[in-house]
């Protein structure tokens, strides 16, 4: 009887199972008929030889349990969620056997049909089996070789970051004397120097700076690739060090005939910043800028507070955000536009990333744009480009205010 009904409503059905039991008799395939908690509620003749031949001579096997040896919630669980049907092996006496299992929803009942496995269907479920078994092996290895390789890699990674460091620490110092001696050269204190050899000279030192620049984004690259880098983050002044470094490029701008403007907002305000990382930023930035730009064409340096809506889950209504935003700044923008020929809109992700030049016949090693992203990121800042084919290029990035 189904566990659901009360003695009385056993006893009303009671002729109505004996009924359903006569014909299920009459039916030529093994058929049990199990509740939800796997009791088995009918079986005719021949299901219950195959009961017999499973070892069950008790009347009330539990159909989960002790026939099908398995979890019956997760039975349950599937065919509720749609599966009209599972099928499970048998062993018995007789040999192989499969059992189909169906839901009959109204009465909550599990109708289970026995039939015998050919020898074919068995072989076909061992085979698929062993089949499984050797591409779960395979996985294995392949994520095993993965990790190695990937351990390998990682390795090789960290041997770069190191050597690049060393060697940029290297240079570092008779950098830094070649420098120093192209200064006193030019000034004229170890001697006067003609015309021709004031050139040369000029042209040697430029060729230092640049080289000073490029270990510096060594040390840089070394720095944050190892997670060594540390922000000193102090009150400074961005008008001075802006000041500060155009000074230092206007011989270079003057040699490739290229203007450089700067509009400095006099409302920029002091606030925490590193002073040598930001400007270091803002050289690469005009660095590239001059090597993108032909003879005649101008770089303009654009700096001036704005207001940064920052897209938090928090986020005040839009009304006061506006209100807000009419109120004093909370960044500074800075941004350096060219007049060169521009970079296509694909690119535009791309080349801040390592290595990576859109021209290739231009000099550099691609680590410019990669290191600045990277440092405005760590003072919470960040960096974009707006460029069309033939139009130009502006880059820009934001400094919150508040970064300290």
């Amino acid at each position: 009887m189904p566990e659901s009904l009360t003695d009385r409503e056993q006893a009303t059905a009671q002729p109505v199972f004996q009924v359903a039991a006569s014909l299920l008799d009459a039916v030529d395939q093994p058929l049990l008929v199990a509740g939800r908690q796997g009791r088995v509620l009918f079986s005719n003749l021949r299901a219950q030889d195959v009961l017999n031949g499973l070892g069950f001579h008790t009347p009330e096997p539990n159909l989960f349990r002790d026939v099908l040896k398995c979890d019956g919630k997760a039975i349950l669980s599937l065919l509720e969620h749609g599966e009209p049907q599972l099928e499970l092996p048998l062993e018995s006496a007789e040999g192989k056997s499969r059992a189909r299992i169906r839901w009959l929803p109204e009465p909550d009942w599990l109708v289970v049909y026995v039939e015998p496995m050919a020898t074919d269907d068995f072989l076909d479920e061992k085979e698929m089996r062993q089949k499984v078994q050797d591409l779960m092996q395979e996985r294995e290895i392949t994520y095993r070789n993965l990790l190695a390789a990937y351990l390998r890699l990682q390795e090789v990674n960290r041997q770069k970051t190191v050597f690049l460091g060393s060697a940029a620490h290297e240079l570092k110092t008779p950098l830094a004397v070649m420098k120093g001696y192209y200064d006193l050269l030019l000034s004229g204190s170890l001697g006067k120097v003609s015309e021709r050899q004031r050139e040369i000279l000029q042209e040697s030192k430029e060729s230092c700076d640049r080289l000073v620049r490029l270990v510096s984004m060594f040390l840089n690259y070394s720095a944050l690739e190892s997670g060594k880098l540390v922000l000193q983050l102090r009150e400074n002044d961005l008008q001075d060090c802006i000041k500060d470094l155009v000074c230092r490029w206007q011989e270079g701008f003057q040699r490739a005939n290229v203007r450089l403007e700067t509009r400095i907002d006099p409302k920029v305000p002091s606030f925490k910043f590193d002073y040598q990382k930001v400007q270091q930023c803002i050289a690469n930035l005009i660095d590239n800028a001059l090597k993108h730009t032909p003879e005649g064409g101008c770089v303009t340096l654009t700096v001036q507070p704005h207001f940064w809506e920052r897209r938090v889950a928090d986020a005040a209504p839009t009304q006061e955000r506006r209100r807000e935003r009419g109120g004093r700044a909370n960044s500074v923008l800075i941004s350096i536009a060219d007049t060169g020929n521009g970079i296509a809109a694909e690119f535009h992700q791309e080349i801040f990333e390592e290595f990576v030049r859109v021209d290739p016949l231009s000099s550099g090693m691609g680590l410019g744009l990669a290191i600045t992203k990277r440092l405005i990121q760590a003072h919470r800042g960040k960096v974009w480009v707006d460029s069309e084919m033939g139009r130009g290029s502006s880059f820009s990035f934001l400094l919150p205010i508040n970064a300290g």
